[in-house]
C-alpha cells in the first residue's frame, strides 16, 4: 500500500478518457461509495468473435446530448450481480479498459449500465483508485478540463 502523502489529489469529479474504447473525453464522478466503476451504456449486445466473448454497446459520452452516440466493442470480462446506489441488484456486463486521468493511465473494470437519468456518464469507483489517489471533495477537475465537443468534433 502506498503512503497516503505520496498519492495524487483528485476532485469529486474529473475528466477522464477511455482510449481502449475510443472515448477521448467523459466526465466521471469520483465515487468512493461505489466499489466498482460504472459506464453509461445502452443497446448492450454480447456476441462471439473468433471464439472469444465480446460485447457491443452504445454510449452517449457527452452529457445533455442524447443525439451523439458512439459504438464501442471490446472483450467481455465478466457478467456479475452488482448493487446500485439504491440497493437494487442487477446483473451487469463487465469490461476492462485503460482509463486516463491527467498523465496517469491504468486498467480498470467497468460495469455497463444505462445511466441516462444520472448526471454523470461514468462513476470511478474505489477499486479503480486504490493506492493511487486521495479524493478532495471540495475540488473538481484537478487534472484539467477536456473539451468533449471539440474532441468528438461536435
Amino acid at each position: 500500500m502506498s503512503d497516503i502523502s505520496e498519492r495524487r489529489v483528485i476532485g469529486w469529479r474529473e475528466w477522464v478518457a477511455l482510449p481502449d474504447l475510443g472515448l477521448p473525453a467523459i466526465k466521471a464522478k469520483v465515487d468512493t461509495g461505489a466499489l466498482t466503476s460504472a459506464l453509461h451504456a445502452f443497446v448492450i449486445e454480447p456476441y462471439s468473435k473468433d471464439g472469444r466473448d465480446m460485447v457491443r454497446f452504445m454510449i452517449h459520452p457527452v452529457q445533455r446530448n442524447q443525439e451523439f452516440e458512439v459504438e464501442c466493442r471490446c472483450p467481455l470480462h465478466d457478467y456479475r450481480e452488482v448493487s446500485d446506489s439504491g440497493g437494487h441488484r442487477e446483473m451487469r456486463y463487465v469490461i476492462q479498459s485503460r482509463v486516463k486521468l491527467g498523465d496517469d493511465s491504468w486498467p480498470i473494470e467497468l460495469t455497463l449500465t444505462n445511466r441516462d437519468t444520472m448526471r454523470f456518464r461514468m462513476l470511478l469507483g474505489r477499486r479503480a483508485m486504490i493506492d493511487r489517489f486521495t479524493v478532495d471533495p471540495a475540488t473538481s477537475y484537478v487534472s484539467g478540463k477536456l473539451w468533449p465537443r471539440k474532441l468528438y468534433n461536435l
